[in-house]
């Protein structure tokens, strides 16, 4: 349940209630708004009941939530969550485009994709050390290499860094390097691995699971929330379907659905939901259309040669056309890029 406090309660009227919720066996978690304070009662509420909180001084109002994402649901949280990076803002007006190679290969190719990317106005360079390949013979990332190089090209470019974690063991590793730690389709469900990167105090970007329902993403969510990491960002990136022309259906629905359940701001990854490039640039100015707060866009030097995901990553030179197209898409909704 959620707690929303009079706008003129107290700090002993909020510590109060705090400790009611406490004392019960739950955990209480504080949100405060500019004009209120709202506490959400973690637990089981059939056992909780209201406990008589709606009785305590300073107690505007008791609101059950129903879905049984609690943190994530936008109940909880009235105004969409705003995340900070660095220089960089996740959720607000600007749209945040984060480009770059599926794999990083070498540095003389994040070199170059880097400074294309930032050129046509990216603030974020996307890329993975750790590939989670369907093959074991597939190209499987450089590790810990490629996350050297990562640093080293965000040092010489300004650019901040989103990248994957595969598993726990690599976790402290990753963290070390990233700016923003991916958790990737394959792993939403794999709840060891979000307990422990929301016990981080880093931005998580959480992308949806290939067969996941929009409440099976947003309780992925919760378990990094839960564990006192509220930086989650959430990352449409294509299910899977019956269709097979393309990779997958890139389920663009779901942005406003889960804009309407969920304070968290929400990106798209066109590039793995569509898996071929040519669609990717309309895929990417319909998710800004649908309220998108942000893209994930696959960029190479040269997409021939890439050694991962190379038939849905854009030239340099597309991917700058994209970006102008965008912008004017973000204007007529009232965004920037």
């Amino acid at each position: 349940m959620v707690i929303v406090m009079h706008h003129k309660a107290s700090e002993a009227e909020i510590e109060a209630v705090v400790k009611r919720i406490e004392s019960a066996g739950y955990r209480a978690h504080l949100s405060r708004g500019v004009e209120r304070t709202i506490i959400g009662a973690i637990g089981d509420e059939t056992l909780l009941g209201d406990a008589g909180i709606e009785l305590l001084p300073g107690v505007d109002k008791v609101i059950p939530i129903m879905a049984p994402y609690k943190l994530a649901s936008r109940v909880m949280k009235a105004e969409g969550t705003v995340i900070t990076v660095g220089d960089v803002t996740i959720g607000g007006d600007t749209i945040q485009v984060m480009a770059g190679p599926c794999a990083v290969e070498s540095k003389e190719q994040l070199f170059e994709v880097a400074e294309k990317v930032r050129a046509a106005g990216a603030r974020i360079l996307r890329g993975g050390a750790y590939k989670p390949r369907t093959s074991p013979y597939s190209f499987q990332g450089l590790a810990e290499k490629g996350l050297q190089l990562l640093a080293e090209t965000r040092e010489r470019y300004g650019l901040l860094i989103v990248t994957e974690v595969m598993d726990v063991r690599t976790l402290p590793l990753v963290a070390e390097y990233a700016d923003i730690i991916q958790i990737g389709t394959r792993n939403m469900q794999n709840f060891y691995l979000l307990r422990e990167v929301g016990r981080y105090s880093k931005p998580v970007l959480l992308k949806r699971g290939l067969s996941a329902t929009i409440e099976e993403w947003l309780m992925a969510a919760e378990y990094i929330l839960n564990e006192g990491n509220q930086n989650v960002i959430l990352c449409e990136r294509g299910i899977r379907s019956f269709e097979t022309f393309t990779r997958n259906t890139l389920d663009l629905s779901a942005v406003p659905i889960v804009k309407y359940l969920s304070h968290l701001p929400v990106v798209v990854d066109p590039s793995h939901g569509i898996g071929k490039y040519r669609f990717v640039p309309p895929m990417a100015l319909a998710a800004v259309a649908a309220g998108a707060d942000g893209l994930l866009i696959e960029v190479h030097p040269n997409p021939a040669e890439a050694l991962c995901d190379g038939a849905q990553s854009l030239t340099p030179k597309k991917f700058g056309k994209t970006m102008v197209q965008l912008a004017q898409i973000a204007q007529a909704v009232g965004r920037r890029v």
